[in-house]
């Protein structure tokens, strides 16, 4: 299978490994076309997921048309600020693409595959999600991720393409409710770190989780999801894992704040994008839209956005009026 890979950061650089195990063709292209040109020399992303080798061929490429020129599958791995111009350059392209793209559309309330149906309609769009920190993946630390799509076949091909006896993938018809798993739980896991980095314990950001999960089930219903989609491995596991490791970009960022360093400054000095800042906005102005309650959301976009004191954000959530559990 000819394969193209868009966007060579730490998840698509761990995905390319896991690629490169098998029989395919592989064709990378980035925005950051010196460091690309490294990779290809080296064999090694020490900018972006220092201390892997890449075992195996593959060709690099200057542009996306010339990278996913013949390609049966492409593999979208860029920020989701630049995804709707990405995906916009695949024009005709009527084969498989996978979205590991993880966000939600500031303008439009649109997730990745919703991008993908107006900039490349021709595609059938697969979101493969879970519990997937890039660092294990590439380290063959045993995980499970999910592809979902609202067409099967191709599904089962992406299943097909990654399940690894370390990486097992499942799939799903509910390809809105796996983007919207993977989008929603990095605001929350800002909020996780936040609790980490002023110093609460175990039980404040176990129920910080559970009502988390509560809300990002509310919105994704209310959006059209399935609700039994956020108890799987895209939101609930992924939720886990990004609330609680020191590996999560998001959790690091809500650290970070929590121990009173200022935003401005950890997002100058970041190398990756955290997505779950970008998302922070795009899914408060989704509840205002659609009328859901989120009040985690709400408070790290206060936060975030309108420069809130992060000690009242946590005050005024545990402090508002007591309520049945939903």
């Amino acid at each position: 299978m000819n394969i193209a890979v868009i966007g060579t950061g730490a998840w698509g650089t761990a995905l390319t490994r896991l690629l490169l195990g098998g029989e395919h063709r592989l064709t990378l292209w980035d925005w950051d076309q010196e460091n690309l040109r490294e990779v290809a020399r080296t064999r090694r992303n020490e900018k972006y997921l220092p201390g892997f080798a890449l075992e195996g061929e593959f060709a690099i490429a200057e542009t996306v048309e010339a990278a996913a020129a013949g390609a049966d599958l492409v593999l979208l791995a860029v920020r989701s600020s630049v995804f709707r111009e990405i995906s916009g350059r695949l024009g005709d392209f009527g084969g498989v693409v996978v979205s590991v793209t993880k966000g939600i559309e500031f303008e439009t309330g649109l997730t990745m595959s919703g991008i993908l149906a107006e900039t490349a309609p021709k595609a059938r769009a697969v979101a493969l999600s879970g519990p997937t920190l890039a660092a294990e993946v590439a380290r063959g630390i045993p995980t499970a991720a999910v592809a979902g799509s609202e067409d099967e076949a191709a599904a089962r091909l992406v299943q097909r393409l990654f399940h690894r006896p370390t990486f097992r993938v499942y799939t799903s018809p509910d390809i809105l409710g796996v983007e919207l798993g993977g989008a929603l739980k990095n605001v929350i896991a800002i909020a996780a770190g936040a609790c980490d980095g002023l110093g609460f314990g175990d039980n404040a950001k176990a129920a910080l989780i559970t009502r988390g999960l509560a809300e990002m089930r509310r919105l994704g219903v209310a959006c059209g999801a399935r609700a039994e989609t956020f108890s799987g491995l895209s939101g609930l596991g992924d939720l886990i894992v990004t609330c609680s490791s020191r590996l999560s970009r998001n959790h690091t960022l809500g650290e970070r704040l929590g121990r009173g360093e200022k935003l401005e400054a950890i997002l100058a000095g970041a190398v990756t994008v955290a997505e779950g800042h970008p998302t922070a906005r795009s899914a408060w102005r989704l509840a205002r839209k659609l009328g859901v309650e989120t009040p985690i959301i709400d408070e790290v976009h206060a936060m975030l956005y309108e420069g809130k004191d992060l000690k009242q954000a946590l005050f005024d959530l545990l402090n508002r009026e007591s309520k049945p559990e939903d």
